[in-house]
């Protein structure tokens, strides 16, 4: 058997060294949606006593384990970006006062998901004695492979289901990426000359096309940490410009029409969608056992998180009303040196940020696709391949301009699948494996999570593409 060539390139969320295969698979890394397995396989692996042994004192070794103020600083990256800027629009479909407060109720539920996910990826860990935590889609496939006999046929469906999820909000991410850089673009461009957002779309492309050609995660961890440092600097300022002279809050409405409030839930879940953060976000601690505590990162973390989204997405509203848009950068005022700045800033983050979120469908179906079409050359092939998804984003782009309705329709189709229907299910499947660990409560409470999360699903994409017709058409 030909012994595996490694490297050791860098954690793009910690910044941590890992462990790759010469093929680029990860085969030791705490990362993000990593598996040994290929995206069909699900291993339950038997073990000697030895090796097992030798697991438990390997047991969440990590090169360059991260500290509780470090991982809190790791969600703040997960969790800020286009999501907060449209947290605006998202208060114009809801209204103050049922925006602030459905905003604090989705937080919670968003939260109580993740801690759900956590738990079953723990205990399926402790049940398998793999080599290394499961991942989401390793998580939901194991909990469905170690159920009752009637169950397990679905373990490879539910997990092929949940890498499609994750690749379609990758890549929606990755579409409003493009929107949301054209946009910010056209508004600085226009001072100067005037070309129609689709244009715009097809000079910002190029350059996304030469950062989505970096391989390796080592060489992907500078744009990340630029990224960050011109998205903090560009929030500030959009935070300070929405609280001047604000208007009275009596001129804005309390609660929106009915017939808006599925755009606003699309959007909220867009912003708190980090629920594919949190498994390797504790796996990289030096202490993971705190993560989950009550004061532990991710419930300290999320509250900060909310609060924030509450604030920017309250101010927005308060101070632009009907006019407040998809991304609050673009109610900046035109030609003022501190907007163009800010604008400039911001869509430089999102386009170096786009490489990290591209990652993602390309590290889960790439490899499946190697082994049919790799040949001879599957370097030049893996190229190609990102040309076509970096392309595919494009058209989609293209498609559908409209910033804040394209934030919602992914909210509702992919993010609230992956933050409120699959984490309490497996909750209820793993936990009717052993007699009497099904309670009432957990029952009716999964039940009304899952339900929201249809709700919204059906509700947020219906008006999302009722919103996008009816946009065409004007």
């Amino acid at each position: 058997m030909k012994k595996e060539e490694k490297t050791t390139p860098i954690s793009y969320i910690t910044g941590s060294a890992t462990s790759m295969n010469h093929d680029g698979s990860n085969v030791s890394q705490y990362g993000v949606y990593q598996s040994s397995d290929y995206i069909l396989g699900l291993q339950l692996e038997s073990k000697t006593e030895s090796e097992k042994r030798k697991e438990e004192d390997d047991t969440h070794q990590v090169k360059h384990p991260t500290s509780y103020a470090e991982t809190i600083l790791h969600i703040f990256r997960g969790n800020i970006g286009t999501g907060l800027l449209a947290m605006g629009d998202a208060f114009k479909n809801g209204g103050l006062v049922f925006g602030s407060i459905m905003t604090v109720f989705l937080g919670i539920i968003s939260v109580h998901s993740q801690h759900l996910l956590l738990n079953c990826s723990d205990e399926m860990y402790r049940q398998t004695k793999r080599e290394k935590p499961p991942n989401f889609a390793d998580t939901v496939g194991l909990v469905f492979a170690t159920a009752s006999p009637r169950l397990r046929p679905l373990a490879l469906p539910m997990k092929i289901l949940v890498n499609l999820f994750l690749c379609a909000t990758q890549l929606g991410f990755c579409c409003i990426y493009i929107v949301f850089i054209a946009n910010n673009v056209k508004m600085i461009c226009d001072q100067y000359f005037n070309l129609e957002l689709s244009v715009h779309m097809i000079f910002v492309v190029v350059p996304i096309l030469l950062v989505c050609m970096v391989r390796n995660l080592k060489y992907l961890t500078p744009f990340s940490t630029v990224a960050n440092i011109l998205m903090f600097l560009g929030v500030s300022v959009v935070i300070y410009e929405a609280a001047q002279n604000l208007p009275p809050v009596h001129t804005r409405a309390y609660i929106a029409d009915w017939r808006q409030l599925p755009l606003y839930f699309g959007t909220a879940i867009y912003a708190f969608e980090g629920i594919g953060l949190v498994l390797p976000l504790k796996n990289e601690m030096r202490n993971p056992e705190v993560f989950q505590k009550p004061f532990g990162v991710l419930n300290v973390g999320m509250v900060i998180v909310g609060c924030i989204f509450i604030t920017v997405g309250f101010l927005g509203y308060l101070q632009w009303g009907d006019d407040v848009a998809g991304s609050l950068t673009l109610n900046l005022e035109p030609g003022q040196i501190v907007s163009k700045l800010v604008q400039v800033a911001i869509a430089l983050a999102m386009l170096l940020t786009y490489p990290l979120q591209f990652y993602v469908p390309v590290d889960i179906t790439w490899p499946s696709l190697m082994k049919r079409f790799g040949g001879s050359n599957p370097v030049a092939m893996e190229l190609f391949y990102r040309v076509l998804l970096v392309l595919l984003t494009f058209i989609l782009a293209e498609s559908i301009p409209q910033l804040g309705l394209f934030i919602s329709l992914v909210g509702a189709v992919s993010s609230t699948a992956l933050a409120l229907i699959f984490p309490p299910i497996i909750e209820m499947v793993m936990a009717a494996q052993k007699p009497g660990r099904v309670t009432f409560y957990m029952v009716v409470k999964d039940l009304v999570i899952i339900t929201l999360g249809i709700f919204i699903f059906v509700t947020g994409t219906f008006e999302s593409i009722t919103s996008i017709i009816k946009a065409f058409q004007q």
